[in-house]
């Protein structure tokens, strides 16, 4: 999948390891490297599903849209589809299997 980020600081930190070291520490940033990696391989979201089941969930509520990918507890790395268009199926929910293109949006503690 092609990977974007909602700014640049979040850019430049997830892809400088030395920066998210500072930032995460050194276990959590190989795990959100780890993931970035496994983000770039997959063909597709639905690739992702499959690979961690219960660990990748859409978000509800004011994060609706979004979706979290387990990190070490409690970090949690959230993103949104970003293809244009919208990779959605009739009813409105996400197709899994076309959304090829996801933006960073953060590496957060969700449950604060």
């Amino acid at each position: 999948m092609e990977i974007e980020f909602a700014d640049r600081k979040l850019e430049k930190i997830c892809n400088d390891q030395k920066a998210l070291q500072r930032e995460y520490g050194k276990d959590n940033a190989k795990r959100i490297r780890r993931r970035l990696d496994d983000l770039d391989a997959a063909e597709n979201l639905a690739v992702m599903k499959a690979l961690f089941p219960g660990r990748l969930h859409p978000l509800t509520g004011d994060r609706s849209g979004q979706f979290s990918l387990d990190l070490k507890h409690p970090l949690r790395l959230i993103f949104e589809p970003a293809d244009e268009p919208p990779a959605v199926k009739e009813d409105g929910g996400v197709d899994w299997e076309r959304v090829r293109r996801v933006r960073i949006i953060g590496i957060v503690d969700t449950h604060k």
